[in-house]
């Protein structure tokens, strides 16, 4: 027995040494694939030696002798700390995640892949200006000499047992439409939506549904528009079985027909939108709803500084590592012989471009602009010929072509693409009629344009002609210049409709609805040198009139941020980088405030007297409110599941006879459902109720208790905090697919203070990707800080350095600090 127990010894010491040795082992072959950070290495294709400093956070600073050098010293640093990220990048528009992670990612290939993102990419490259492209090839060469430079592959591809794919110019183009996928992807179901609503409700209950406006609106032209008034009973009514077909059903009036609901099937769930995405990136369609961006400046007759100050904090997916990456340009002043610029600000890798910064002369950032940048077209097909549809000039045959998607582990998959004149066919509304999507990111003639031309304008001036036709997904720019001016528009191609406003699908077969190009500098539009001195965007409705009309609406916020910012900013007479950094930390409640009274008004003494649990949720609600979105409240998470909770009730009996007509009908993707909410709950229109109640006061009861079960059931109410709720969940792509690993490569799940309806937009998986202030010409005194790290290397010290600061608060310096390492690339 003695020696029974002696080998049982052996053979765990010998299991636990094993496994060390493994874990050992591993580490040294993962730590393989670390960048270099010290001495020389030649980089073939150089016109000039490039030095490349860190510092402290592992923030490069790259002198260059030219651009085109620049580009490729930038390819190294990006292949080197972030090629996996660039690689999903790239994948994610063209449909090609499957090759690389499997069959899990099918659905989201398929549905990329739709757009032939590749095609349009490999015509951009050609059409690209020379210049542009030599910068693309030399960033191409610079991202594979980077790979190649590594002691190992990037760690993901030995968890995945692949090698990595060279990378080429036509994949940073892809980068770029990957912004326009993530910003403007779900436009057309947008459109859809409003499609639907409209041919299955009368008129004017489309229109109090439909979201064009809210009670927060706060443009910087024009005034808030109203919301539509409550239907009247005779109208729309959901109460006594009445079912109405729809003014576009074929044969009808234009007023909706009304039936009996004899033969109506129940509504089915609204549908899951994040399906066809791949799993690392599927969120919530209100996390959903923070994607988007607020920024703001004041002229330099409000800065301490004298010049124009700009604040923006881009609202994005978080993961790991973080979508952007920090550095700072030195260049050869182009216009000064002898001097030299310094770009500082965020790059995107998959690209070599300053995305967001200052140059010493201007600052900038964006801000999604909401605009409507693709419209659905109704095919109208040839009949008797299914192959073939209406076009102004006389029946066509639809284009056909066969994709093959390769998968991992499986053979390829055959997918055929249809397409028109117009653009792919990408749905079928709710008459089964196809529809084609027209949309700005399948011009390559666009995407061929240089992104990065604002990043050398020396003025608003110069910036304000670098806009027009960018190549980015359509965007808000704020820019001010180091004279103190500041400026709005948009940044990108604005495509110039004629005969049809573009908000549902409709026809394009005789001609009479189409695009004529798009706008020319005399008609983009823009805001400039506002007389208070003061710009702000929030992807709510920023402008009225002929700018709005030119723009369009392709799903603008409720405009609470916006609402927030604008006061704010009212409130400061002159302002430095750190207030306007303090802007971006707001987390005051105001858009639940009202909320608040509801929920503690549907909870009267009867109320109250009839359950233990609704009298602790309104003790918790009347004592604890703070008038934020702390982690630390329970009160808050209380209010705003409510809210939530009696939303959903609501829309989901107002559209349940959509829903029964047009199952995959999904009302979320209005954005600014709180302006008709809040009309129903505040006047409390009978006919519009929930048949299941039998008035509003029973609905809003009936609301709070479907809020307060599901919370109680795991503890008590008290410690129910938003912070629980509101947990970061900052992972790598991996981790989300092997939650093993979360714990080497995640960042630290905490409780964080802020919500999408504060201008401190934070949720689990989305959130402000920067935070960013500057006033051109005062860089010293710039802040910037962004969640996770530089690196995209769990063994590197700079992994998840900068989290923290984001997490906290707390502002970091724009500018690096002493260099630690230099590394010198020579030819």
């Amino acid at each position: 027995m003695r020696q029974f127990l002696r080998f049982l010894v052996w053979m765990a010491a010998i299991v636990v040494v094993g496994a060390g040795v493994v874990a050992i082992g591993a580490r040294v072959m993962v730590g393989r694939s670390l960048p270099v950070l010290e001495g020389s290495l030649t980089l073939g294709g150089l016109g000039a030696p490039v030095t490349v400093t860190r510092d402290a956070l592992g923030i490069p600073t790259v002198a260059a002798g030219s651009r085109v050098d620049l580009a490729r010293a930038m390819g190294f640093l990006h292949g080197q700390e972030r090629f996996f990220q660039m690689d999903l990048q790239r994948r994610q528009p063209a449909g090609e995640l499957s090759a690389l992670v499997g069959a899990a990612a099918l659905n989201a290939d398929r549905a990329q892949r739709v757009h032939r993102f590749r095609a349009v990419a490999t015509r951009a490259l050609a059409l690209a200006p020379a210049d542009y492209r030599a910068e693309l090839e030399a960033y191409a060469a610079g991202v594979n000499a980077g790979l190649a430079a590594l002691d190992a592959e990037p760690f993901e591809y030995l968890a995945l047992r692949l090698t990595p794919e060279p990378w080429t110019p036509e994949d940073s183009m892809l980068v770029l439409i990957a912004m326009s996928v993530t910003l403007q992807g779900s436009q057309w179901e947008y459109e859809r939506t409003l499609g639907t609503l409209a041919g299955r409700l009368p008129a004017p209950m489309f229109e109090f549904l439909a979201g064009r406006a809210s009670d927060w609106e706060s443009p910087i032209v024009g005034a808030p528009h109203p919301v539509p008034p409550v239907p009247a009973a005779d109208t729309f009514e959901i109460r006594s079985g009445t079912v109405y077909l729809g003014p576009q059903q074929p044969g009808l009036p234009s007023a909706a027909k009304k039936v009996a609901r004899a033969a109506v099937a129940p509504a089915p769930p609204t549908p899951d939108p994040t399906a066809s995405l791949p799993w690392w990136a599927r969120l919530p369609r209100e996390e959903e709803a923070t994607l988007g961006s607020n920024n703001w400046a004041v002229s330099g007759a409000r800065s301490k500084t004298g010049s124009a100050i700009v604040a923006n904090d881009m609202h994005l997916r978080l993961a790991v590592p973080n979508i952007w990456y920090r550095a700072t340009f030195v260049l050869p002043d182009e216009r000064r012989p002898g001097q030299t610029r310094t770009l500082s600000g965020v790059t995107l890798p998959g690209g070599p471009q300053m995305a967001v910064g200052t140059n010493g002369d201007i600052a900038w950032g964006f801000t999604n602009s909401a605009g409507d940048w693709s419209d659905l077209v109704i095919v109208e097909p040839v009949p008797g010929d299914p192959t073939k549809y209406q076009t102004p000039d006389g029946p066509r045959a639809f284009e056909i072509a066969t994709e093959s998607i390769a998968v991992k582990g499986s053979p390829p998959v055959p997918f055929e693409v249809r397409s028109t004149i117009w653009g792919p066919i990408v749905a079928r509304d709710h008459l089964d009629r196809e529809l084609a999507s027209r949309w700005v990111a399948h011009d390559a003639a666009v995407i061929a344009t240089d992104p990065a031309r604002i990043a050398h304008a020396r003025s608003v001036d110069e910036a304000l002609h670098a806009a027009v036709g960018a190549s980015l997904a359509a965007q808000n720019l704020v820019v001010g210049d180091r004279s103190g001016r500041i400026a709005w528009t948009i940044y990108g191609a604005v495509p110039r409709r004629v005969g049809f406003r573009g908000d549902v699908p409709t026809s394009w077969a005789d001609g009479s609805h189409r695009w004529d190009g798009y706008l020319g500098y005399d008609e983009h539009p823009r805001v400039v040198d506002p007389p208070d001195g003061r710009l702000w965007t929030a992807n709510a409705r920023t402008v009225d009139g002929a700018m709005l009309d030119a723009i369009g609406d392709g799903g603008y916020t409720d405009g609470i941020r916006a609402w927030m910012i604008r006061d704010r900013l009212n409130a400061l007479e002159m302002a430095d980088e750190r207030a306007l950094f303090d802007m971006q930390l707001d987390d005051r409640s105001l858009f639940l405030d009202r909320w608040r009274d509801v929920f503690l008004k549907a909870l009267d003494a009867g109320a109250v007297a009839a359950s233990p649990l609704r009298a602790e949720a309104a003790r918790l609600v009347r004592d604890t409110w703070t008038g934020r979105a702390a982690a630390e409240s329970a009160a808050y998470r209380l209010v705003r599941t409510f809210r939530l909770t009696a939303s959903r009730m609501a829309m989901e009996a107002l559209t349940a006879q959509v829903r029964t007509a047009a199952p995959d009908f999904d009302y979320t993707t209005i954005r600014r459902l709180e302006g008709p909410l809040w009309r129903l709950v505040h006047e409390r229109p009978a006919h519009l109720l929930d048949p299941a109640y039998a008035t509003w006061d029973a609905f809003l009861l009936a609301a709070i208790d479907r809020t307060l079960q599901p919370l109680a059931s795991t503890g008590a109410l008290a410690e129910r905090t938003w912070g629980e709720a509101n947990t970061a969940d900052v992972a790598h792509p991996l981790a989300a697919a092997v939650p093993q690993l979360a714990r080497w490569l995640n960042m630290p799940r905490e409780p964080l203070t802020g919500d999408v309806y504060t201008p401190r937009v934070v949720s689990p998986r989305s959130g402000a990707s920067e935070r960013f202030v500057a006033s051109p010409g005062h860089e010293a005194t710039a802040i910037l800080h962004m969640p996770g790290g530089q690196s995209g290397h769990p063994l590197s010290p700079h992994y998840g350095d900068q989290q923290r600061a984001w997490v906290s608060g707390t502002p970091l310096p724009l500018l690096p600090g002493a260099a630690l390492h230099t590394l010198t690339l020579t030819p």
